[in-house]
């Protein structure tokens, strides 16, 4: 799944929820509505949730000169 899907569960959600002055027997279109546009929201959350979160490892090493400075160097290694 990704931004797409959450995006359409949105639109169609909401469509259902606010638009739509049909009926269907033994079913509640707004509250599938309302229920489709959070499925999308939390949908669009994980998304960005797992595609944004930082993979890989680093590390940082800190180097003392003669002269009495330091210098940080900073080593990443992406998965």
């Amino acid at each position: 799944m990704g931004y797409g899907f959450g995006g359409f569960l949105v639109v169609v959600g909401l469509v259902l929820a606010l638009a739509v002055t049909d009926t269907i027997s033994g079913v509640d279109l707004t509250a599938v509505g309302w229920i489709m546009a959070l499925v999308g929201l939390a949908v669009l959350a994980l998304t960005a949730f797992t595609w944004n979160r930082s993979t890989g490892a680093h590390s940082l090493t800190t180097t003392t000169h003669a002269d009495g400075s330091q210098s940080v160097s900073e080593r990443r290694t992406d998965v």
